[in-house]
C-alpha cells in the first residue's frame, strides 16, 4: 500500500510530460516484443522437457514461466495505452474543432487521426487518410517537408516553416502533443501588401543558394521588376541585416536598409526598408515600427534598447527602455542572461524558447527567437516574438487531462483495495464486539478501532468523489430546505468570530442531487472560508435562479444555455494568488501548512459537483476574499417531490436455517468475515474464491441455493458474468453484489440481472446480514 502512495505522489509532482512518455513508448513496443518473448519461452519449455538434468530442467521451466508472465504484462500495457490514446485523441479533437486554421491530428506514420472543420472545407477535394496525400496539390514535395518538420518537432517539441505556393504564402507548423501524436496547423500568412497593421513593406524570400523564391508587389516595384537571384538585386554580397545597401536592378539609385528574418528550412525573409541613419541606433528603430511582427532590440547587458508597437501591445505597460529582459519574461529554467550571452557568443544550441510573460492581468506565453545584429559597431540581439498562448493552453489542457485521468484511475484502484481492507478490519471488529459487552475492558478499544475504520472509509469516499466514481443517491431537493437543515452544523463549524449569513431567492426552483454529498460540498467550502479568516469576518451563502441566454464560457469550461440554481459561498479572507487559482481543484494541492489540510477538500467538491451534472467556479482577489459559485441545472418539473420519511423499524433478525447462501469473494479476509457473519445469523454458507469455483459448485443439481453473494471485480470471470450464466439454470435465485468500486461502474449490467441489489464496501456485519435477509423475505 505504501508503494501505491509513492506512485501517486510522483505522478502529482511530475510535470506530466517525461516519465509517462517513457512508459507509453514502452507500451508501444510491447506488442513487437511479445512475439519474441513467447518464442523464447516456448524454446525454454522444449529444452526443459528434453533435458535430463533435474536442476537445469527446473531452471528452464522457471525461465519459461517468467517470460510468459512478462508477455502477459506487455500485452496489458499495450491494451491500456490503446485506450488512453483513444481518449487523448477524442479530447484533442474537441479542442481543434473551433480553430479557424486548417488543423490535423496525425500519427507518427503520417496517417490523419482527426481534422477540424476548417481543414475539411479547405481540402475537401484532396482530403485523404494520409497528410502527405492531402497536401499533394498544395505543396510540391509534401512528404519531404512533413518528414523534416516532424523530425525537428521530435527534438524541439515544435517546428514550423513558411512556404511559398502557387496560391500564396502559407505557414505549416507541427507540435508534438502526445506519444506518437502530432498537431499540424496550416494557415495563410498575409504578405506586407495584405497586412492591415501598417503600410506595405517590400519583402523578398531567399533560399539557401541566394535564389529569390518570392517577391511581393512592393518589392517588385522597388526593384523595377522580378529578379531570380540575389546578386542581380545587390551590388555586394552577402547582405547584412541592419546595413544600408544600393539596389543594383533599380533604374534609379535606390538605397534600402536590410532587415533579415529567419523563414525556416535555411530560407530568409529580407525586408527592404527606408534607409534612415547609416547605423542602427535607437532613434533609427522607427523604421521597424510598421513591421507585422513584434520585435525587441536587446543590448549586451540584457536591457531593452528599443521595441516596436506590436511588441509593446503584446508585453504590456511593463515594456520600457532600459528594463532587463529577465524582468519581462520567465520560465526558461535557467538564467535568461546566460541564454542571451550564449546567443551573442554563438554557443546557444537553441535560439528559440517558449517563455511566460510576467503580466499580472492575464497569462501570456511567447515564443522568443534571437538573432544577432550589429548596433553602433557592438553586437546586439533582435528578439522576434510570437504569441504562443493558445498553443501552451492547448498543451496544458492535454497534459492536465492526462494527469487527472491517471490520478483518477489510481485513486479508484487505491480506494478499491482500501475498501477490501476496511471491510475485513471493521467486519472482524464487529465479530469481536458480539463477544464483549460494555463492561469488558477491551470494549472501548474495539469501539475505537471501529470508529477509526469508519473515518478511513470516509477518506476513501473522498478519493472516489474526486475520481467521480462514487455511488450517488440523487433526489429532488429544494436548496433552501437543504441549507436550513445544515445551518446549525455550519454555525458550529465557523465558530464565534465569524458570522454566517444566508440569502435565498424567493422563487428558488428544485434541483436533483445527492443530499448527503451536497452537504459535504457546502461544509468543505464553508470550512475553507473560515480558515481564510483567522481574525474573524463574514461568510455569505447566496442562492438564486439564473437564466443563461447564451453559453457561459470561462476557465476552459462551457456552460450551456438554460435555467440554473446558483449557490455562492463568499468570504472576506486573505484570497488566493492568481498563480495558484488554477490549481485549487487539483487533488492534494493545498495552501495550508503541513498537518492543517489534506488537499482533498476542493477536489472532492469538484468531483461531486461534476458527477451531479453541475459546474463550480472560483473568483478571488488577494486581500479581498474569495467566492465559489456553483451551478445546478433546474429540474424540468417545477413540482418539488419530497421523499417520504422512512419509518424506523427494528432490523429483522434471520432465523436458523432461513436459507443457503453461496458466497463468492476472492479476498480471503473479507470472505472469512462474511462467512462467519452469515453463519452467526443461522444461514448455511457455501464458499468459493472465484467465479469458476462457484460455477463448479453449482454443477450439483441437487444443491439448493437461495442467494448469491458475490464480489463484482475478481480475477478471471467477474461477478455479473458468472451470475448471468448461473441464472440460466437457477432463475429464481436472488443476488447481492458487493464491490469496493462505485455502483455506476457496472450499473447497466446490474439492471439487466433480475432480483439483484448492490452493497458497497466497506460494509458492517449488520449491513450484510440485513441485505441478505431482505432479499430472502
Amino acid at each position: 500500500m505504501q508503494k501505491r502512495f509513492e506512485i501517486a505522489r510522483s505522478l502529482i509532482l511530475s510535470s506530466g510530460a517525461r516519465t509517462p512518455s517513457k512508459l507509453i513508448l514502452f507500451a508501444l513496443t510491447a506488442q513487437h516484443r511479445l512475439g519474441t518473448l513467447v518464442l523464447v519461452a516456448v524454446l525454454f519449455g522444449v529444452l526443459a522437457i528434453a533435458s535430463a538434468d533435474l536442476t537445469l530442467q527446473r531452471a528452464l521451466f522457471a525461465a519459461c514461466l517468467s517470460l510468459l508472465v512478462l508477455s502477459c504484462a506487455l500485452m496489458a500495457i499495450a491494451q491500456q495505452h490503446g485506450k488512453r490514446r483513444s481518449k487523448a485523441i477524442t479530447s484533442l479533437d474537441g479542442f481543434i474543432q473551433d480553430d479557424a486554421s486548417a488543423t490535423f491530428l496525425v500519427d507518427a506514420q503520417g496517417e490523419v487521426l482527426s481534422s477540424n472543420t476548417a481543414a475539411r472545407k479547405r481540402f475537401e477535394p484532396d482530403l485523404d487518410a494520409s497528410l502527405s496525400r492531402t497536401l499533394r496539390n498544395t505543396l510540391a514535395n509534401p512528404s519531404g517537408i512533413i518528414f523534416r518538420l516532424q523530425t525537428r518537432a521530435d527534438q524541439d517539441g515544435a517546428a514550423r516553416e513558411d512556404l511559398i505556393t502557387r496560391r500564396g504564402h502559407i505557414r505549416l507548423a507541427v507540435h508534438g502533443v502526445g506519444p506518437e501524436i502530432y498537431l499540424w496547423r496550416l494557415e495563410d500568412v498575409p504578405t506586407a501588401a495584405q497586412a492591415t497593421d501598417g503600410p506595405a513593406l517590400p519583402m523578398i524570400l531567399v533560399g539557401r543558394t541566394n535564389a529569390v523564391l518570392y517577391m511581393n508587389e512592393a518589392a517588385r516595384k522597388l526593384a523595377g521588376g522580378r529578379v531570380k537571384t540575389l546578386d542581380r538585386l545587390f551590388h555586394q554580397l552577402p547582405v547584412i541585416s541592419g546595413t544600408v545597401c544600393d539596389l543594383a536592378s533599380s533604374e534609379k539609385p535606390t538605397r534600402v536598409r536590410i532587415c533579415e528574418m529567419d523563414a525556416g528550412a535555411g530560407r530568409r525573409a529580407l525586408y527592404l526598408l527606408p534607409p534612415g541613419p547609416e547605423t542602427l541606433s535607437s532613434e533609427g528603430w522607427d523604421v521597424f515600427q510598421d513591421l507585422p511582427v513584434p520585435l525587441i532590440k536587446v543590448g549586451q547587458d540584457g536591457d531593452i534598447r528599443a521595441y516596436n508597437r506590436l511588441a509593446a501591445a503584446l508585453i504590456g505597460v511593463s515594456l520600457t527602455d532600459k528594463v532587463p529582459l529577465s524582468d519581462l519574461m520567465e520560465g526558461l529554467g535557467r538564467s535568461i542572461s546566460d541564454w542571451l550571452a550564449e546567443t551573442l557568443a554563438g554557443r546557444a544550441q537553441q535560439q528559440s524558447e517558449f517563455l511566460r510573460l510576467k503580466r499580472t492581468d492575464k497569462e501570456v506565453f511567447v515564443q522568443v527567437t534571437l538573432n544577432r545584429v550589429t548596433d553602433d559597431g557592438e553586437p546586439a540581439l533582435i528578439a522576434v516574438l510570437n504569441d504562443a498562448t493558445e498553443l501552451k493552453s492547448l498543451e496544458a489542457q492535454f497534459v492536465q487531462s492526462q494527469k487527472m485521468q491517471a490520478i483518477g484511475q489510481l485513486a479508484g484502484g487505491v480506494a478499491h483495495d482500501f475498501n477490501n481492507l476496511l471491510t475485513a478490519i471493521s467486519g472482524h471488529c464487529d465479530l469481536l464486539l458480539l463477544r464483549h459487552d460494555q463492561g469488558d475492558p477491551d470494549f472501548s478499544d474495539l469501539v475505537q478501532i471501529n470508529q477509526n475504520a469508519n473515518r478511513a472509509a470516509a477518506l476513501v469516499g473522498q478519493l472516489l468523489a474526486f475520481s467521480r466514481k462514487q455511488t450517488l443517491r440523487p433526489e429532488t431537493l429544494d436548496m433552501r430546505d437543504t441549507l436550513s437543515d445544515l445551518t446549525h452544523l455550519l454555525n458550529r463549524l465557523v465558530g464565534e468570530k465569524i458570522t454566517l449569513t444566508l440569502s435565498h431567492d424567493p422563487v428558488l426552483e428544485p434541483i436533483r442531487a445527492d443530499k448527503r454529498q451536497l452537504e459535504q460540498v457546502l461544509m468543505n467550502l464553508v470550512v475553507n472560508a473560515r480558515d481564510a479568516m483567522p481574525q474573524g469576518g463574514q461568510i455569505r451563502i447566496v442562492t438564486e435562479c439564473t437564466d443563461l441566454d447564451e453559453p457561459l464560457e470561462r476557465d476552459r469550461v462551457r456552460v450551456p444555455p438554460g435555467r440554473y440554481v446558483t449557490v455562492q459561498v463568499s468570504d472576506d479572507g486573505v484570497g488566493i494568488p492568481p498563480d495558484k487559482l488554477q490549481k485549487v481543484f487539483e487533488p492534494f494541492f493545498t495552501t495550508k501548512r503541513t498537518g492543517e489540510g489534506t488537499g482533498l477538500g476542493l477536489s472532492t467538491a469538484y468531483g461531486i459537483i461534476k458527477q451531479t451534472g453541475g459546474y463550480i467556479f472560483v473568483d478571488s482577489t488577494v486581500g479581498s476574499g474569495t467566492c465559489f459559485t456553483l451551478y445546478f441545472p433546474v429540474l424540468a418539473s417545477t413540482e418539488v417531490v419530497t421523499p417520504a420519511p422512512r419509518e424506523e423499524k427494528p432490523a429483522p433478525v434471520a432465523k436458523h436455517g432461513d436459507g443457503v447462501i453461496l458466497l463468492v469473494e476472492d479476498e480471503a479476509p473479507v470472505r472469512a468475515f462474511a462467512s462467519r457473519a452469515l453463519r452467526l445469523r443461522g444461514y448455511t454458507v457455501l464458499e468459493a474464491d472465484s467465479a469458476e469455483a462457484a460455477l463448479k459448485t453449482l454443477e450439483d443439481s441437487s444443491l439448493n441455493v437461495d442467494v448469491f453473494v458475490t464480489d463484482v471485480v475478481m480475477p478471471g470471470m467477474d461477478g455479473p458474468s458468472w451470475v448471468r450464466k448461473a441464472l440460466k439454470d437457477r432463475p429464481g435465485v436472488r443476488v447481492v453484489f458487493v464491490s469496493g468500486y462505485a455502483e455506476d461502474s457496472f450499473g447497466e449490467t446490474q439492471i439487466k440481472i433480475p432480483n439483484s441489489v448492490f452493497l458497497p464496501k466497506p460494509f458492517s456485519l449488520n449491513d450484510l446480514t440485513d441485505t441478505v435477509h431482505q432479499q430472502l423475505h
